[in-house]
This record gives C-alpha cells, structure tokens and sequence, in this order.
C-alpha cells in the first residue's frame, strides 16, 4: 500500500516523515562488487534476531515465519506479529503512533486487537504460511520499552508480550524490560544521543546494553568481550539473496539495499562452530539513509552507524556469534525512509514465508550455514 497516500510532510519521525530522504537511492549502489557471505559452520537451529521499531517489527515477523531454527528474540520498540493486517492506516494509528497529526493516534491497552491477531496467526500456520506456532514455546524472548516513547508506546510491548502469551510462550521464556526515561531509541550504554531525545540516528545512551541483554537472555550466560574486536565486518552483496523473480528491481519493488553487512569472528572464520544473530536496523538507520543532520560518524549517509554502534560486535568473538546486519532502503512514494515492510509495501504477504524480505533473511542465514559440519 503507498505510504506516501499520506501527507509525508505532516507524519512524525522516524517512520513515515518527509521526502528529504529520497536522495539516499544514490548512495543504494557501491562503487565496486561486494563479495557473498562466507559459508561458515553454522548451526542454524541456534539463529536468534532483534530490531527496533520497523526492526522490531521484522524481528517478530520472522521469528514466526522460521520459528523452527529460531532460538530466541529482541524485539525494541515493535510489536504484535501481523499487527498491521496489510493496512497502512492501522500500522500508523493502531499499532504505533506515527501517523499523527494527520491521522489521530488510537493505541490503547487493547488497540492491536491480540484475540484477532492470534486467531489470524494460528490461521496462516494452518496455511504452512509460517511454521508451527508450537514452536514458540522453546523461544527464548526479550522485549524492550521506553516509558517516554510517543512513537511505539509501552501500551504496544505489553500487547506484544500478551500475543506471546496467548500462543503459548512460557512466562519463564518471556522477558518484558521498561525503560524509564527512554525515548523512541536504539538503547546503548555509552553510545549515541540523550536517552529520551526521538530523533537522528535513534540510538541512545541509556546505561543498558541491549545487544548484551538480548544476547545473553538467548544463549544464556556470555563471555565478557574483549576490549577490541578480533573479527572482521565484511560488506557483502545482497543481491545473490534476493528470490529470483524479484532481483531485477530490487530496491524499487523489495526495499532491500544492494549490500548488506556481517561481523564475523577469526574463530568462526576458521571454521569452528558458531551461531548466527542478525541485528535489523529501524526506519532512518540502513546505510544509504540521507539524515537531515550529518551523522555521529560524520559523512552524509547513515554508513555503519548502526552496525558499528550499537554493540553486538563486542559480544560476537568470544561467544561464537556471526552477526548479520541486512539493509533496508528506501522507495520513493511507498517506503520514503527505509523501514523493513511491516505493513505491506512489498505485498499482501509480507508477514509470511513468502515474503521478499523474509525470504532474502532466510537465504542469507542459509548461505552462513552453507559450510555446516
């Protein structure tokens, strides 16, 4: 569905805001050809993922589409599975509040709908639409709130937290966190702007390390990062993950950027086993995002702020963990400010395994885990 049906003008950051950003195309196509991603001795049945806000979004999206290799999840700032049911309008009023001023903000306690969400949700697995929702149980899962977010208020995580519930998600696996003072952000410890600020690049220094936090609450105990990081990022090429039917017009029909990038450390290099993690930026956060305020880092693109920033790197190397930061990027007049589709822009089934997005994550996690011993 266009997004730009609305006026961009009047809609608030980070999602669905002015059309300044369209100059990011030009930054969507790198000077020289990107390798694939190295085929590692990956074990795909340990895969966990997190996001923010669009991110978040995605986050849950593809947990239930592949929950059969997912470990487990964080999910910042996002909410219910299907929460916009393909309905622009309903993702900017009903499941966030990013439609304002022109469209009123109608999130309350009750404003997703979970009874309708997880009927539809129990329906699509039904289909083989997504895997079994049983498999939810064995998730592992972390949700993060800021009590001062006005974007995707706290009203979003604790419905999140109850479609959980409802699908069978033992509270002992369910790990809700309210951050007081904290904004529309991308939490950090040290990095970033003011916690509570909800603006450019959406990552804050809020005295929590969320990388750790959903990390550790996956895979259970960590091994303390090194003061630097020993592996390598590596800017891979997106496009050898793209379906086929859809690579053509990549950018213009799917929102996924021509490169993507991976952490990957010297020991999962060498072919020990490792696990993969992949990190999903929000809306205003991929690479080739043109902010209206030049970066932390400097330059006119967003670049790695997002992947070198927001410490999942510092927890890879030691705890035999590949993180994978796929982009998103922008449309003209349907997807302005590059946010991964939860709600419709790319088709009616983009909350499924059919999904463009959803398939192109799965094809990357599997081309890891191509060298598998």
């Amino acid at each position: 569905m266009p997004v730009l049906a609305l006026n961009p003008r009047q809609l608030k950051a980070p999602w669905l805001a002015t059309l300044a950003s369209l100059g990011v195309l030009a930054a969507a196509f790198p000077a020289h050809a990107a390798p694939p991603l190295p085929a590692l001795n990956i074990d795909i049945s340990q895969t966990s993922i997190s996001g923010i806000s669009s991110g978040g979004f995605m986050t849950v999206q593809f947990q239930l589409a592949h929950s059969s290799i997912v470990k487990g999840v964080g999910v910042v700032a996002g909410g219910p599975f299907n929460c916009s049911k393909a309905d622009v309008l309903r993702a900017v009023s009903s499941c966030s509040c990013t439609g304002e001023p022109s469209v009123p903000c109608a999130v309350s306690e009750t404003s997703t709908d979970v009874p309708s969400l997880v009927a539809g949700t129990e329906e699509m697995a039904g289909k083989g639409l997504i895997d079994p929702t049983r498999n939810l149980a064995g998730h592992r899962i972390l949700t993060v709130a800021g009590t001062k977010d006005t974007l995707v208020p706290p009203p979003i995580a604790r419905q999140l937290s109850a479609f959980y519930t409802a699908l069978g998600v033992p509270g002992a696996n369910l790990s809700p966190v309210s951050l007081p003072n904290a904004g529309h952000t991308m939490p950090t410890q040290n990095y970033g702007i003011a916690c509570g600020l909800e603006k450019e690049p959406y990552i804050g220094k809020c005295a929590y390390d969320s990388a750790r936090e959903i990390l550790g609450w996956t895979y259970g105990k960590l091994t303390a990062a090194g003061s630097k990081p020993a592996g390598k990022f590596i800017q891979f090429d997106q496009r050898a993950y793209i379906p086929a039917r859809s690579a053509g017009a990549f950018s213009w029909s799917t929102g996924l950027d021509t490169t993507g990038w991976a952490y990957v450390p010297d020991t999962c290099a060498r072919g020990e086993k490792c696990r993969v993690h992949i990190a999903l930026h929000g809306c205003k956060q991929g690479q080739s995002y043109l902010p209206l305020t030049p970066p932390p880092g400097g330059g006119l693109y967003n670049g790695t702020t997002f992947v070198k920033n927001t410490g999942y790197d510092r927890w890879a190397d030691k705890n035999h963990l590949v993180i994978l930061y796929p982009q998103a990027v922008s449309i003209p007049f349907r997807n302005p400010n590059g946010c991964w589709d939860w709600w419709g822009y790319t088709g009616t089934d983009y909350a499924t395994k059919n999904a463009v997005q959803i398939r192109t994550l799965r094809a990357m996690v599997d081309g890891l885990a191509a060298g598998a011993k």
